[in-house]
């Protein structure tokens, strides 16, 4: 039973969207809404309008959508040399969106569609006229050719573009530049040889070389640009915790033998180790190197977050709200961390249980709506009507249409039809009509 709970309970809380596996974690999630926002600041975003998502994937990889959305690839976070280096992969991607590149795409790939057209119109037309009929085929056969060849061409200097966009970004917004040299030399190191064998006219991105050298120039054009070591060290100490984390939940157990043997007493390795005996179901040592952590950073949220866990699946109950109570407390607000905690709050059940679950979900909704959170308040309301309700905003959000509105004619039959839960109820079930 623990270990079906823990499912839902685990620290990331992964769930379908678009097409991509989305995760949610608060430390993850705070530590690089701390290292962008600078760059948003920077690129003229107002506070708060950033949203950053965690795609679980390994490719190492970034995007951002619409200027208000970034997407960062685990493999990212995960095989990245700093924070800096992510910083510099960001600072590229709103680079784009500041240079109003994909909509400048998408006018292009018209265009270009027009003109092999265009191209193709020629062919056929040399063809129908009883002309060359190997001119017409060959006429033909280009035109998709010099579409590409343009577009590619296009892209390669919509690239060029956005990394010396991102470097002004950075410089800008304080930020060290040199990350940017960071990524540039590791993709070298990634893909060097294959490079090496590929046409330049070929490829949507300049090669790695050429864009290692541009940014070196660049910088060393702008000589006054800052490099805050102490802010970089504290920095770094986060980010090593969090892929540590990201390991420690995504990798197999025996790559994390292998990246963080028992001979490396940091916190990096002792957290990743923690993370990978508690999922072996070795909850003993996951506690004691949990323990380890907290006795060397009590003021860390985090690590009370994983203890919680632990004592969770042990079926320590009260150790458990304890441990997720102390790391609230130091956290503050904390979508999943609050959800975490109504959830063994409802499996505990005592006099009063209940409604500090309900109190928890309703806060975690307000400030990040998620499945996992209706899905526990469910549990927490009981046979009460406005658990239809939760398990209706559940279905919802997951895409069951059908169980959605099931839930919700549930909910508006026993629900009194002033109340916000009967309100949104008839939202979800107006849906299907728009």
């Amino acid at each position: 039973m623990h270990k079906i709970i823990t499912i839902f309970l685990s620290l990331l809380l992964i769930m379908p969207s678009h097409g991509a596996t989305l995760i949610n974690d608060t430390e993850t999630e705070n530590l690089l809404s701390d290292l962008i926002a600078p760059l948003a600041t920077a690129a003229g975003i107002p506070d708060g309008r950033l949203n950053i998502h965690i795609v679980s994937d390994n490719d190492f990889n970034a995007f951002v959508m619409g200027g208000d959305d970034v997407y960062i690839y685990t493999g990212l976070l995960t095989e990245i040399k700093s924070p800096n280096a992510l910083q510099a992969v960001v600072a590229h991607e709103l680079g784009h969106t500041l240079g109003g590149h994909m909509s400048q795409m998408s006018s292009r790939m018209a265009a270009e569609m027009k003109r092999a057209m265009l191209i193709q119109a020629l062919g056929i037309g040399l063809m129908a006229a009883g002309g060359n009929p190997s001119l017409g085929a060959g006429v033909l056969a280009g035109a998709g050719g010099v579409a590409t060849q343009s577009m590619l061409a296009f892209s390669r200097d919509e690239e060029r573009i956005a990394d010396n966009m991102g470097l002004d970004l950075m410089i800008r917004a304080g930020q060290n530049p040199d990350g940017f040299i960071d990524v540039f030399e590791q993709m070298r190191d990634i893909s060097g040889a294959a490079e090496s064998k590929i046409n330049p006219d070929r490829v949507n991105h300049p090669l790695t070389s050429e864009r290692l050298k541009n940014v070196r120039e660049y910088i060393a054009a702008h000589p006054g640009a800052k490099k805050n070591r102490a802010a970089e060290s504290r920095n770094n100490e986060r980010f090593d915790l969090a892929r540590a984390k990201l390991i420690g939940y995504l990798s197999p157990l025996s790559l994390i033998k292998t990246r963080y043997p028992a001979t490396d007493s940091g916190n990096p390795a002792i957290y990743a180790r923690a993370i990978a005996n508690m999922r072996a179901g070795n909850l003993t040592d996951a506690k004691t190197g949990t323990q380890t952590l907290i006795s060397r950073a009590p003021g860390n949220p985090y690590f009370y977050e994983l203890l919680g866990d632990i004592e969770y699946q042990f079926g320590h109950y009260d150790d458990s709200v304890l441990a997720y109570e102390k790391s609230l407390s130091i956290a503050g607000d904390a979508p999943q961390i609050q959800t975490a905690l109504a959830l063994v709050l409802t499996e505990r059940n005592k006099p009063g249980d209940a409604p500090r679950a309900i109190e928890l979900c309703k806060r975690a909704i307000l400030s990040a709506p998620a499945p996992l959170s209706y899905w526990v308040l469910a549990r927490a309301y009981g046979d009460d009507a406005n658990s239809d309700w939760a398990m209706a905003e559940y279905y919802n959000m997951t895409g069951n249409t059908d169980a959605a509105h099931k839930y919700a004619k549930r909910a508006r039959k026993r629900l009194k039809k002033d109340s916000p839960e009967y309100i949104k109820s008839g939202d979800i079930l107006n849906q299907r009509n728009k």
